[in-house]
């Protein structure tokens, strides 16, 4: 079904004490911002990806044979990221020791090219010529495409008077908090599934009503059960997950910008 020919079927169904001109307002808010209407039809629907992106992930499971486990998982969180994205959303990401240092990892693979140029296109060119037209050919010689995101592990400041004036174990929560909203992704890392401050971090975001991506181990542990979708690598030890999830979050990362950035 078209978007048309659906947002008429919703104009169709409003009661018929509305006058004419109501419904023609209703039609031309849906018909002209359709952001509403595609996230009611994608509900629960599968995103259809590039071929070249899906690539990226089919690579992994060659590289990575033992990944074939959760490759399902994995291609499900691409295409959370990748409606994201396409809904003008943002990634949010979280985890503890190695497992913040890779959401600064993830974070500084999505804001700038990773293995795609990503020069800016035409419009952004000629906006920047025509708002800063000495500083423009430098910047758009050098600045690339961004696919925002954010890691919850690098506001020193806010996390240590957090811990100390609240609850150390709310820190994450509070940030998504205040940064999420509907329409984001919380990508929620944990070897053992278990980390308590990422589990609240987990349950804020189902209440906003945000997406949850969690990358931990083989048993899942707690955050199994709380993710939207929960992609669990093989390995006990910790440093085996994390040798993992390398991989993993790489091909997450590649994926998504060729669905944006490439040919």
């Amino acid at each position: 079904m078209s978007l048309l020919t659906s947002t008429c079927s919703v104009v169709c169904l409003l009661p018929q004490a509305h006058s004419n001109k109501f419904r023609l307002a209703v039609l031309e808010a849906l018909v002209f911002h359709p952001f509403w209407c595609l996230g009611a039809q994608r509900k629960g629907m599968v995103i259809a990806m590039k071929s070249s992106a899906k690539e990226h992930l089919n690579d992994l499971s060659k590289r990575y044979p033992a990944l074939m486990c959760c490759a399902a998982e994995v291609e499900a969180a691409a295409q959370q990221m990748i409606a994201c994205y396409q809904n003008g959303g943002k990634l949010l990401v979280c985890g503890n020791g190695g497992s913040a240092s890779d959401s600064l990892h993830i974070v500084g693979e999505l804001m700038k090219g990773f293995v795609l140029a990503r020069k800016l296109d035409e419009n952004m060119q000629k906006r920047l010529r025509e708002a800063c037209p000495e500083m423009a050919e430098y910047c758009i010689e050098n600045l690339q495409g961004a696919l925002p995101a954010i890691s919850l592990v690098s506001e020193a400041g806010l996390t240590t008077a957090y811990a100390n004036d609240q609850a150390p174990d709310l820190a994450f929560a509070q940030q998504v908090l205040g940064q999420a909203k509907p329409g984001d992704v919380l990508l929620a890392i944990s070897t053992s599934g278990n980390s308590a401050n990422v589990l609240y971090a987990i349950g804020i975001a189902r209440a906003l009503h945000v997406k949850t991506i969690g990358l931990t181990g083989h048993t899942g542990g707690k955050m199994a059960s709380l993710c939207d979708v929960c992609i669990k690598v093989p390995g006990a030890e910790t440093f085996k997950i994390q040798e993992y999830h390398l991989p993993v979050y790489h091909a997450l990362c590649m994926c998504v910008e060729e669905e944006f950035f490439g040919e």
